[in-house]
């Protein structure tokens, strides 16, 4: 190595050291950074979102109705967007200061405040979780304005995004002196609003670009947070089934679900996804393939949040020999729809629509005859397992031999 190279290596080492010390930075465009990943702060925000989904899914299982699921699916859709744009801020302008790591945490605190609410939107605790999401819309504009006032050239990038959040909250904000039915058309049009933003984004010449190496680690992980609802369905329907022998048979069947739905995202679908975003997903003649990329994921976290709640439904009633509607309902709508959002994203991203439409194409079919049998539980959830753990020796046969490309996720 040169010593003009050893002089540059120990400038820039001094000058990543001097900006670690300072307190406050000014937000900055952290996609020069080549290699990035998930940090600490991000980790811990997501917790507050464990909690969430958690509330979402008791919602859910008192409600196993047509009504129940609209509410809940509303729910989820909410804290979706919730972690997705912010998320999508901290994807861009992540700068770890003081400030930015203040702000972090009050969004997460305004999380927290949705969590212990979620399950009682619809009573007098939906006050409080429209100001936990008022919260949110707040911490973003604050942190948009931040960029705007340092970074000048990012300007007609983010506008979309400080416009969207500023209106989504202050509908969320009016909402509070709205009586239901009101206040809820005040939510959705308040979320509308604000998920334009990355789309007009997308089509601003000089908007800032994503990171394509950690924008889909943080699905990614957000997909673990959903998954992981099925192992807490697991553990907690054997403890209400008291342990017998259809509950534990059923269990173990759940959590072949469970694994076999891990194995199918992130080594197929989730795979081709990123390997599409990491190869044109920057390019400014692409920005549809990540506006896809995150809007198909809103999907997804619905359908694995009703996934758990249908696999514990049927494990605490394991022994019986018929399931309910509403709980069959609930899982088949679950996996279905889960594998429907994959084979979109699969399919359009990695554009092999043949390998997508055999799986996850063909279980969609399987798994919703199966629901409409009237099986006992631990043969229903059985039967799905086997679909799934086929699916991905499908899916792995395919990779195989070249039909689907994907990168590790």
């Amino acid at each position: 190595m040169s010593a003009e190279q050893n002089t540059e290596d120990r400038a820039r080492l001094e000058r990543e050291d001097r900006e670690e010390r300072e307190l406050v930075r000014p937000p900055d465009d952290v996609n020069q950074e080549s290699n990035r990943s998930a940090t600490r702060l991000e980790l811990f925000f997501d917790l507050a979102f464990v909690l969430f989904v958690a509330g979402c899914a008791d919602m859910l299982a008192k409600h196993e109705t047509v009504s129940g699921g609209l509410r809940f699916a509303a729910v989820v859709a909410v804290g979706w967007w919730a972690w997705a744009s912010t998320t999508l801020y901290a994807n861009r302008f992540d700068t770890d200061d003081a400030i930015f790591r203040l702000l972090t945490l009050t969004g997460m605190a305004g999380v927290i405040v949705m969590a212990s609410t979620a399950g009682e939107v619809t009573g007098p605790a939906g006050t409080w979780f429209a100001l936990g999401y008022v919260v949110l819309r707040i911490v973003l504009t604050v942190g948009y304005l931040r960029v705007w006032r340092t970074l000048p050239d990012t300007r007609a990038g983010i506008r979309p995004y400080l416009i969207g959040h500023a209106a989504g909250g202050a509908f969320w904000l009016v909402s509070l002196a709205v009586p239901a039915p009101g206040r809820y058309v005040l939510w959705a049009a308040g979320v509308l609003v604000d998920l334009l933003g990355p789309t007009l984004s997308a089509r601003k010449p000089d908007a800032p670009p994503l990171h394509m190496e950690h924008l889909p680690e943080r699905f990614g992980l957000f997909v673990i947070l959903l998954l992981g609802e099925s192992v807490a369905a697991t553990v907690h329907g054997l403890h209400d089934g008291k342990w017998t022998a259809g509950a534990t048979t059923t269990a173990g069947a759940a959590f072949l679900v469970a694994a076999a739905l891990w194995w199918s995202y992130f080594d197929l679908s989730g795979g081709a996804a990123k390997r599409r975003l990491v190869q044109e997903g920057g390019k400014r003649t692409h920005q549809g393939v990540h506006d896809l990329y995150v809007y198909a994921h809103l999907p997804v976290a619905v359908s694995l949040a009703a996934v758990a709640v249908g696999l514990e439904g049927a494990i605490e009633h394991g022994s019986e020999e018929h399931l309910s509607a509403g709980t069959r309902g609930v899982l088949g709508l679950g996996l279905t729809g889960y594998l429907l959002s994959a084979a979109v994203i699969q399919g359009v991203l990695s554009r092999r629509y043949r390998a997508a439409l055999i799986w996850p194409g063909l279980g969609i079919p399987a798994v919703a005859l199966i629901m409409v049998l009237d099986l006992a539980p631990r043969v229903l959830v059985g039967l799905c397992a086997a679909v799934l753990i086929a699916g991905v020796a499908t899916g792995i046969r395919q990779h195989r031999h070249g039909e689907i490309k994907v990168a590790k996720v």
